[in-house]
């Protein structure tokens, strides 16, 4: 017989769906910290413990929860973002699903502290599968909210055996912020771990895109980034804003960084990355990779972001056509900045050359400080790196070539052969030219170069 169809248990439901939203720890400070923005934030302050599998605590100043709101907190889809789905044709804010502090009821132990203006104190209360364990308490408390998420997948045994290295996770948490502070100028970010001193992110409101990126990134980046803008405005169809920075030819790095928002929001756009990564191509050398900013506006109804559980991805309309403007503006501005090109040189170890002068012509052995040799080079895939270093030259490869006037004949005699396979009909006697040129180049001072031309 076949089996019967029931109805999952509400439990099991949300923990389904909250492990749809909470993937890892860094998706929960994503959502958290969108929230925070949301809540108008000028400050906010990230710390996290075991890579934020025992700690998350995020803090901000923004407007606060009210405490006639807290009761249904946690609970799923509670939201001031939206009250109809059409609302959904025209969010601007970065949540709107009311899932997020749901799920992480549901796979993990919450608390949080809020209060808001106007208020002699704050409250706290904690939650667990979406509902309060206790009466919000009053208590002391900054302006805004705190969210402080503990034992982070504690009821799921088996990701949380995935996550127990705590180096894994907590770089994404700080790619996050980064990504964060560079768009959002306004806002002070900081992230640190739980107990240290030192944040490892720390940026300040600017009003400069440069100083931000200055501020997390470095100064290098900064020196090799090109400022760049497309709009479509007269398109019937489609109106789009993108401004930016993008590196330039002389940039190196081992990883290409993309930083891209869409409406205030980031998210991932696979078809674009491998559309600028295809143009940096022809440019860059082999293994280096670009650095990219891209903030790009489109009219809200434009763009369809209920496409992801965790929002990180969008679609938009006519998206081929927006990717192919931006791939040619990128182009042309590559080409333009490509007239001159910085290469980095390394000074010449005396050291180096002194071992080169120990070399043999079928191979080399090389003295260590502990009197070990290592293994021999053979002369063929030896690279001439000192026009000083005789070892180095070209004559080291010439056998049985001892004297100068042998190695000049020898090169007549090259052109000869050659001259003859060229043109059979001219190859008649030319032996007097031949002592011409083989007294010219007996004759000519160390230093010298003569250009010939046959005829």
């Amino acid at each position: 017989a076949p089996p019967r169809i029931r109805r999952l248990e509400e439990s099991v439901v949300n923990r389904i769906a909250a492990g749809e939203v909470i993937q890892r720890p860094s998706s929960a400070v994503k959502e958290l910290v969108e929230n925070s923005i949301d809540a108008g934030a000028s400050t906010v302050s990230v710390t996290v413990k075991d890579g934020g599998l025992k700690l998350i605590q995020v803090s901000d100043d923004g407007h606060g929860i009210r405490c006639e709101d807290l009761p249904i907190l946690c609970e799923r889809h509670t939201t001031s973002k939206l009250s109809a789905y059409e609302d959904l044709q025209t969010i601007k804010s970065m949540g709107f699903r009311g899932e997020a502090l749901a799920s992480m009821t549901y796979v993990g132990h919450v608390t949080v502290t809020t209060i808001t203006e106007g208020q002699l104190h704050g409250y706290r209360v904690s939650y667990r599968d979406g509902v309060m364990e206790n009466d919000p308490k009053p208590c002391a408390a900054v302006k805004g909210t705190q969210v402080m998420v503990e034992n982070l997948f504690y009821n799921m045994v088996a990701r949380r055996k995935t996550l127990q290295n705590s180096n894994d996770d907590y770089p994404k948490i700080v790619d996050f912020i980064s990504r964060f502070a560079v768009h959002h100028i306004n806002v002070n970010f900081s992230c640190r771990k739980h107990g240290a001193n030192r944040a490892d992110v720390h940026s300040g409101s600017t009003s400069s895109r440069l100083d931000a990126i200055r501020n997390v990134y470095g100064a290098s980046v900064v020196r090799d980034l090109m400022e760049i803008q497309v709009s479509d405005e007269n398109a019937v169809d489609e109106i789009f804003k993108m401004d930016g920075f993008i590196s330039n030819a002389n940039y190196v790095a081992k990883k290409t960084t993309m930083i891209l928002f869409i409406n205030d929001r980031l998210v991932d756009c696979t078809s674009l990355k491998r559309a600028t990564e295809f143009v940096y191509s022809a440019i860059l050398p082999q293994a280096s990779k670009p650095f990219i900013y891209m903030s790009i506006n489109l009219p809200p109804e434009h763009v369809d972001v209920n496409i992801h559980p965790t929002k990180k991805e969008v679609s938009l309309l006519n998206q081929e056509r927006i990717i192919e403007k931006i791939k040619d503006a990128i182009e042309e501005k590559l080409m333009n900045c490509n007239n001159t090109r910085i290469f980095q040189t390394q000074a010449l170890n005396s050291s180096a050359l002194t071992q080169a002068n120990t070399r043999k012509d079928k191979g080399t052995e090389v003295s260590t400080p502990t009197g070990e040799k290592s293994q021999k080079i053979p002369v063929s895939q030896m690279v001439r790196t000192d026009p000083r270093d005789p070892s180095g030259r070209l004559h080291t490869y010439w056998q049985g070539q001892t004297s100068n006037l042998e190695k000049k004949s020898g090169l007549v005699a090259v052109r000869n052969i050659v001259r003859s396979r060229r043109n059979p009909k001219d190859a008649g006697d030319l032996s007097s030219r031949h002592e011409l040129v083989t007294e010219i180049d007996y004759n000519l001072h160390p230093g010298e170069l003569i250009l010939t031309c046959d005829v």
